[in-house]
């Protein structure tokens, strides 16, 4: 068995701008980019679109570091907002905006996604997080992504926050990942036998000039191509920051959990992709109200018993990792709902009031600015 490897974590997430007195969509102003930046360097950059603001906390070695930037960053971008009467909402969809009425980032990489994608690059008014966990070596990092694409959808799941989408409910926990599946290159990762045979895969892309790199790979979950991180990136936004660093932690230590079976010489089945591909569309669609598929058992499980289930299995790791408070506030979830739970709630609760649908997505809104702001 090579040695332990440090699982050091970073969090990526990406935020919508709201008006603070409409809550409609509003563009970044230029001065708000640049107050970001004199503040937080290059933890924070402009995204796809202008409404969008992505930050990324530094390498950190436990959850409770994670935490401390992640607030900061929270924090920093929601003071420099304030100042242009906009707030950041960590949420995957606006319920409202249309895309059609957004414009995209004036810069190469942006330029040359929209020329590449064309109508589908358009469409792409979502927001996710993404999580990395530090694995340094590569043969590794494909071996452990083999077997954690088993848990994507639980942590899909859990994250939700995307029921609406240009005014309408969905009826889908996360219509987000409706969107990104448009784009080439996503959904659940193929399985590798080794680091070479990626390289080879995805070097055959690039010499044919279809991709300048691994970096247009969009997959759920994949080596990153800047660090040395297997990066978890199914996950919707979560407007709670608490929230956030449970999956977080989740991510961590379900990784760390794989890698001690493999010193046991055990290892987690990989099941075909068509299979977890069906757990991925019912949290998708239902988030943690109608339970996965177990197919060890054959057999649809409620989703409060799988998480029980699961911090059971990670709870060696996470007294490790410093994170078992974290691993076990996951529970939250499962006890307050998902936020796409929580904001069809206000939203009824808002109708069930006498107030017109207008007023019931503004006061959806306005939660989801609350919630970004309760743990900072």
């Amino acid at each position: 068995m090579t040695d332990e490897p440090d699982f050091t974590i970073g969090i990526e997430e990406e935020y919508l701008l709201v008006n603070t007195e409409t809550c409609a969509l509003a563009e970044a102003p230029k001065a708000l980019m640049e107050d970001c930046i004199a503040e937080l360097g290059d933890q924070v950059t402009p995204e796809f679109l202008q409404c969008q603001i992505e930050v990324g906390t530094r390498v950190c070695k436990t959850i409770a570091e994670a935490r401390e930037d992640l607030r900061r960053l929270r924090a920093t971008v929601a003071e420099k907002a304030a100042i242009h009467g906009l707030a950041p909402i960590a949420v995957s969809c606006h319920p409202v905006a249309d895309w059609k009425e957004q414009h995209h980032t004036d810069k190469d990489r942006y330029n040359d996604l929209e020329r590449a994608l064309a109508g589908v690059a358009r469409r792409m008014l979502i927001c996710g997080m993404h999580v990395h966990v530090g694995i340094p070596d590569p043969d590794q990092r494909i071996d452990l992504m083999a077997q954690l694409s088993y848990f994507l959808p639980h942590l899909l799941a859990m994250s939700t926050s995307s029921p609406f989408w240009q005014g309408v409910d969905t009826g889908l926990a996360s219509y987000r990942l409706t969107v990104f599946d448009n784009l080439p290159r996503t959904g659940l990762p193929p399985r590798f036998e080794s680091w070479s045979d990626y390289e080879r895969s995805v070097g055959a892309l690039v010499r044919l000039g279809l991709i300048e790199d691994a970096t247009k790979i969009w997959w759920d979950l994949r080596p990153s191509a800047r660090f040395p991180t297997l990066e978890t990136r199914i996950c919707d936004v979560s407007p709670r920051l608490e929230h956030a660093l449970s999956i977080a932690a989740l991510t961590q230590c379900i990784t760390r959990m794989l890698w001690r079976l493999a010193g046991l010489n055990q290892r987690w089945r990989v099941y075909e992709r068509f299979l977890v591909g069906e757990n991925r569309w019912r949290a998708q669609r239902y988030g943690v109200n109608e339970g996965l598929i177990d197919f060890g058992r054959k057999a649809l499980v409620p989703f409060p018993d799988l998480l029980d289930e699961l911090i059971t299995f990670v709870e060696p790791d996470a007294a490790l990792l410093g994170c078992l408070n974290e691993v076990h506030a996951a529970r939250d979830v499962i006890a307050n709902g998902t936020s796409a739970d929580r904001q069809r709630r206000v939203h009824d609760t808002a109708l069930a009031e006498g107030k017109t649908p207008e007023a019931a997505v503004v006061a959806v809104i306005r939660s989801l600015i609350e919630e970004y702001n309760a743990d900072l």
